[in-house]
């Protein structure tokens, strides 16, 4: 629970200034997707291998004056099983520049240890970005798991982007870099190709090159 209890605190104190000020004139408004993809891409990994299976995602948002909440969840987890995001942030423009923080803890109701996974992984996500290139540090906010820090630079032209990032954790054997490119076709359908370019220790992470297909539909 203490978790949990930070979680709440931080997402409190992101939208509860904005809330209170704007409340009188606030529109809420809702949005959902949902997606299908060949994999459970990662942070570079594969997490559906070995046994090769697809992912089926979904999203429920609920937004007001760039305040936000709300649950995205995705089969596809060959350990795990299925998983449940739940999460609340703030997110800003101001011209090119915008920033947003966020607070999520994942879910696995069906995973080896799911009488323990409730709320004991959650990360703060602090985003920055200007024009067309983006930076995001994912830091765990959890004391009952090894800390790991996962950072992110990301950069899009049209209908193309790249991102690489890195995973750094206390066991410094474990830590990787990867690169991915992504093209979206369309509104519905996007392509990624993913990389691992270097980690600490060889076989840690499968550095085979992965192909991504994702067909998303708003609801």
């Amino acid at each position: 629970m203490k978790t949990l209890s930070k979680a709440v605190a931080i997402a409190s104190m992101i939208s509860a200034g904005v809330m209170a000020s704007q409340a009188a004139n606030a529109e809420v408004e809702v949005s959902a997707s949902a997606a299908v993809s060949n994999m459970y891409l990662w942070r570079g990994t594969n997490l559906g291998a070995p046994k090769g299976i697809g992912a089926i995602s979904g999203d429920l948002s609920v937004s007001m004056n760039g305040a936000y909440a709300g649950v995205w969840a995705s089969s596809g987890d060959a350990t795990y099983g299925n998983e449940y995001d739940l999460y609340a942030g703030y997110g800003m423009e101001s011209g090119d520049f915008s920033a947003d923080i966020s607070v999520w803890t994942y879910v696995y109701p069906t995973g080896p240890d799911s009488s323990d996974t409730m709320f004991d992984t959650s990360d703060l996500v602090v985003s920055l970005g200007f024009a067309d290139a983006s930076v995001t540090l994912y830091e765990k906010i959890t004391s009952n798991k090894d800390d790991t820090r996962y950072v992110t630079l990301g950069y899009g032209i049209d209908s193309v982007s790249a991102l690489v990032g890195a995973s750094m954790s206390d066991d410094a054997a474990s830590d990787y870099t990867h690169v991915d490119i992504s093209y979206a076709y369309n509104d519905n359908i996007s392509f990624t190709f993913s990389q691992v370019v270097a980690q600490d220790v060889d076989d840690t992470v499968d550095e085979d090159g992965k192909v991504v297909v994702t067909y998303s539909l708003p609801l």
